[in-house]
């Protein structure tokens, strides 16, 4: 597939390295949490990490579940390396295919990189789940790792099978901009 000197787009966030977004002190919690947990881990005798742990599992459990808010966005970069210079321009490569079907209506998603974890408007995530598209920020999620799994494990390599992926999580951006997408889930 012939993609280098193509355009790329620029609704391309590269989070990688950057852990997900926390709000407050320590895991999202304030001051009076910490307090809190260290008051707890005094009277029980757990150690404080754990409890830590614990609460951070609960959260992100809990964020999945939450009303749509916005989710603070990190300063992100445009991708500098092949990988991510490669999702750039299957992105803008789909941003010119659903414009010419659409026309000027067409809202672009954004397209997050990110390693290991992420949050997003759905929650934090883990690379584990595999790429994924978030409806209430209108942004596709992609753990550049994954290409490496799906060449490796699923015996899927090469550039093509990897566009391939980044166009299927813009697919389901139409469908959501369509409001078929909880049609086609059921």
């Amino acid at each position: 597939m012939r993609w280098e000197g193509q355009r790329e787009s620029d609704n391309v966030e590269d989070r990688r390295g950057m852990g997900p977004a926390r709000v407050g002190g320590v895991g999202g919690l304030g001051l009076g949490g910490i307090v809190l947990v260290l008051a707890v881990s005094y009277f029980t005798g757990i150690n404080p990490v754990t409890l830590l742990n614990m609460l951070n599992g609960v959260q992100e459990i809990t964020d999945s579940s939450a009303p749509s808010e916005p989710t603070p966005t990190a300063p992100a970069g445009s991708p500098t390396d092949k990988l991510g210079k490669f999702a750039g321009v299957v992105l803008a490569d789909t941003e010119t295919t659903w414009r010419q079907l659409f026309g000027p209506q067409y809202e672009e998603p954004r397209l997050v990189l990110f390693t290991g974890a992420v949050q997003s408007a759905c929650g934090t995530t883990s690379s584990a789940v595999g790429p994924f598209y978030c409806p209430r920020d209108h942004k596709v999620y992609l753990d550049l790792s994954f290409f490496n799994e799906m060449s490796q494990r699923l015996g899927a390599p090469g550039d093509f099978a990897q566009a391939y992926v980044i166009a299927h999580e813009v697919g389901h951006h139409v469908q959501n901009l369509m409001g078929i997408a909880e049609k086609v889930t059921r």
